[in-house]
């Protein structure tokens, strides 16, 4: 399959669909999907070809400058996602359920996913692992499709020990996988995973039989996702290794969302010296 270097209309390219998504799995064409907070840049988004827009609880470090994702509150990605949704055009618009939205009970989980699709979202991304299988079971079963997000988890960044890479080890590589594969049983349409070895990353992606999505997780991914502000390098403090200055080869915001798009779907990013070994 040949990818062209040129981003698709945004007039002529057909709406991104959850079975589309699900048949990247199987193709070349991987997924492009970057945070995104606001209608101006969701049209741009929408014009350069980025398949998904993710309203992320990383506005609370990006744009209400808080040290962590913790405080952000449903209000909050709600107020964003109905901002997003209104000039997302053909893609795909996903909301993080923030931290404390989703911890207590399915039935919490509900009522809060409710409210972020009611704003425009077409998708909810948790983090957590095999103890969410029961959330994702009863979201999915009502008509809610999950992102479930393994690896590094920001929402548990405090027990985590900080911004660390995750799965490096025997034994945590082996939960990390069984932990997808659970989730994936109980209905999670992706697995979308943070910081961890690029081998980890491949036997994810090899094990699993719906798309994973990866941020500092290597090439061997369906797709791949980076924080918009970190694309543009206007992220106060050091970039991660897992980023790109997309702007910087580019001139324009316009050229670095292209050359994004353009990258991901080539292979060409990320490159070795975005990824991690054991």
């Amino acid at each position: 399959m040949s990818i062209s270097d040129t981003p698709p209309d945004s007039h002529i390219r057909k709406a991104v669909t959850i079975n589309d998504l699900r048949s990247r799995r199987s193709s070349l064409d991987r997924i492009t999907m970057l945070t995104c907070y606001d209608a101006s840049f969701a049209s741009l988004m929408n014009d350069c070809g980025v398949d998904i827009l993710l309203v992320g609880d990383s506005l609370g470090m990006v744009l209400q400058g808080h040290e962590s994702t913790l405080p952000v509150t449903v209000e909050d990605i709600a107020y964003h996602t109905r901002c997003v949704a209104r000039r997302k055009g053909k893609s795909w618009l996903m909301a993080d359920m923030p931290f404390g939205s989703y911890q207590e009970s399915p039935a919490q989980a509900y009522r809060n996913a409710a409210t972020l699709m009611a704003a425009g979202a077409q998708m909810v991304k948790l983090e957590g692992g095999a103890w969410l299988a029961s959330t994702v079971r009863f979201l999915t079963e009502r008509g809610i499709p999950v992102c479930a997000h393994l690896g590094l988890t920001p929402q548990s960044v405090h027990s985590l020990g900080g911004y660390r890479v995750q799965g490096r080890d025997h034994k945590a590589a082996e939960q990390l996988l069984a932990d997808a594969r659970t989730l994936e049983s109980a209905g999670a349409d992706i697995i979308l995973v943070e910081l961890i070895p690029s081998s980890l990353g491949k036997r994810l992606t090899e094990t699993l039989t719906v798309p994973t999505i990866g941020i500092g997780a290597g090439p061997h991914m369906t797709g791949q996702v980076l924080v918009l502000h970190d694309i543009l390098d206007v992220t106060p403090g050091k970039r991660a290794r897992f980023a790109k200055n997309f702007l910087e080869e580019s001139g324009s915001i316009r050229g670095a969302l292209e050359r994004f798009v353009r990258e991901v779907k080539s292979g060409a990013y990320p490159a070795p010296e975005h990824s991690f070994s054991e």
